[in-house]
């Protein structure tokens, strides 16, 4: 008896349609799909290979905004690094090897095990009584520190002339986690990115 494959009705066709386009724009809500609502239903009466190609060329616009999105951050993240004074003591490459010595010693990151939330607690809170200093400038009186009630921030932070807001410390954080934390030695490709692709610069590394 030849088997009967069961039919999908217009009307099924076009819920699915609906509602894949619903998932896409919910996790990429800057892909735009085009067209009417009576454009869209159209569509889908075609059946479900439409829906799966339009599901594709979504995912592949959502991944390649999400990239070119984090790229973004990521420099935003190394700008500020090199100009708040975060090389100064940690070294351009977060490995505590200072261009100079008049700066207090800086903690090697590439080999931290701080996550993103203490990272961002200490950047924004630094750490009484030693080199690192508080970045925020609502720290401890504005925002809590380390649990602690709000109060005056402790005498012995040391002094720092750049203040960073949020999205800059986010960004920061962002850079560190994507190039620096566990990242063993440093590579090349590593220091052209850090001098934005100066050959000369990188001569040490192979």
């Amino acid at each position: 008896m030849d088997r009967i494959s069961p039919s999908v009705s217009p009307v099924d066709s076009m819920s699915r349609a609906e509602s894949s386009r619903r998932r896409v724009h919910n996790a990429c809500p800057s892909i735009n799909f085009g067209g009417t609502d009576d454009d869209a239903k159209a569509k889908a009466l075609s059946g479900t290979r439409g829906v799966v190609l339009v599901l594709a060329v979504a995912a592949l616009a959502c991944a390649s905004a999400g990239l070119a999105q984090d790229e973004a951050t990521l420099k935003a993240g190394l700008q500020t690094w090199k100009t708040s004074g975060c090389a100064d003591c940690h070294g351009p490459f977060a490995d505590g090897d200072r261009e100079d010595d008049d700066f207090p010693i800086g903690a090697n990151l590439r080999t931290t095990r701080l996550d993103a939330a203490a990272l961002k607690m200490t950047i924004r809170c630094g750490r009484a009584g030693t080199g690192m200093p508080s970045f925020d400038e609502g720290a401890y009186t504005v925002r809590p520190c380390y649990g602690r009630p709000l109060s005056a921030a402790p005498d012995n932070l040391q002094p720092t002339s750049s203040m960073l807001n949020s999205d800059e410390i986010d960004a920061v954080i962002a850079y560190l986690q994507a190039r620096i934390v566990g990242r063993g030695r440093i590579t090349r490709e590593e220091c052209l990115f850090y001098y934005e692709g100066s050959a000369e610069s990188c001569e040490d590394y192979k």
